[in-house]
């Protein structure tokens, strides 16, 4: 898949011991995900050990500061395996942003290392009252993905007065002062553990909080790099990976699954071999286009340059294009499997189940092809996009 990450390195070539265990863990356990509703401990800690939660941190603070394909890609071959999995560890990119904070904040997360998990639920936005100390934060935040196992948190607050331009306030804590309500019951990505987080009059320091989607303290390229954006890269890498993992299960059976009228092997079948021909080429499409739009994005920083508005919303279409066309190719694996992909716990079914969830989410819903194409044609930029 054109990555790796040996001894705690990210860099490109063999996926190294690390993230083996990852993978073979999640295959072992990704059934337990889904009826535990959230990844377990111990697969938690080999994505730390696997470097998702530093691959996205500054070098300075002990982190790889990795090009953003690289991250993706590196999402999307665990999504592959899982979408859950995957959808859980897309959030080791939340150290950009992170990286609005303060700097003397940010040395004070990472003062033991840069394995720190972070995870948060932004809606809707909770009133904090200023306080001594900071503020006081207190409400009920849905969406949490993750949240199981992260060491800090992050909630949406509204400060009246607060001077963030209509952007979300985010505030960071430590993950032992949310209470986690378990509701989350979904039909798919059921084990992220996305659930309500409740938090009960807990201060948090001014220098904790910072504006989601804000200036990074940073001035390296990659914390130049546009954050809503990623954030939507970040889980359409999961659809591109669920669309991958979906057309390997459906080769692996092809040849030997018969039909009970005595029919010819789903691999003899003219209208499968089209079929599977054209889900291959819809994938690797969206998939070309996805990176294409990263990777010229992120050499413009590098050579010192800001991006253009266009550039930006290739990012956004990119990002919902690969979202659709995983989401398709899983809906068209799961008709070419028959009855075989009707089963729960089949991964025909589980892959369908998890893509169909990914364009759901608002960074990728259907508005945002509107959103692109107005960018495009040189109308005005529709708040908060690109």
């Amino acid at each position: 898949m054109g990555f790796a990450l040996r001894s705690h390195t990210v860099s490109d070539g063999i996926l190294d011991a690390a993230f083996d265990r990852l993978l073979d863990a999640v295959r072992e356990q990704r059934t337990q995900f889904s009826r535990d509703q959230q990844i377990s401990s111990n697969v938690v800690q080999l994505m730390r050990e696997a470097g998702f939660y530093r691959a996205m941190v500054a070098r300075r603070f002990g982190g790889e500061e990795a090009p953003p394909a690289t991250f993706l890609r590196m999402v999307e071959r665990l999504s592959q395996v899982d979408g859950s999995a995957g959808w859980v560890a897309s959030f080791g990119f939340s150290a950009i942003y992170l990286s609005a904070l303060p700097v003397h904040t940010l040395e004070t997360i990472y003062a033991n290392g840069p394995d720190v998990i972070f995870a948060g639920g932004i809606y809707p936005p909770q009133k904090a009252v200023p306080v001594d100390g900071g503020l006081e934060v207190s409400g009920r935040w849905q969406w949490g993905s993750g949240s199981t196992g992260a060491d800090l948190v992050g909630v949406g607050i509204k400060v009246e007065g607060g001077g963030s331009g209509g952007l979300p306030l985010i505030a960071v804590m430590p993950a032992s002062q949310v209470e986690i309500d378990r509701n989350w019951d979904v039909i798919g990505l059921k084990g992220t553990g996305s659930h309500d987080m409740v938090v009960d009059r807990v201060v948090v320091p001014s220098d904790w909080t910072f504006v989601r989607g804000g200036a990074s303290s940073l001035d390296e390229p990659l914390y130049k790099y546009p954050t809503m954006p990623l954030a939507a890269q970040v889980l359409a890498a999961v659809a591109l990976g669920a669309a991958r993992g979906a057309i390997d299960v459906l080769c692996d059976l092809a040849g030997g699954r018969s039909s009970i009228t005595g029919a010819a092997n789903f691999a003899e079948r003219p209208y499968f071999q089209t079929d599977l021909a054209k889900t291959e080429a819809t994938l690797r499409s969206a998939r070309a286009f996805f990176y294409e739009a990263t990777e010229e994005a992120y050499a413009t920083l590098v050579a010192g340059d800001e991006l253009g508005i266009q550039q930006r919303a290739l990012l956004r279409l990119a990002s919902t294009n690969a979202a659709r066309a995983g989401a398709d190719v899983t809906q068209a694996v799961y008709r070419l499997s028959g009855t075989t992909g009707i089963v729960t716990d089949h991964m025909i079914a589980r892959h369908m189940q998890d893509a169909m969830i990914v364009p759901q989410h608002a960074f990728l819903a259907d508005g945002t092809w509107q959103n692109a194409g107005r960018v495009l044609l040189g109308m005005d930029s529709p708040p908060g996009f690109p």
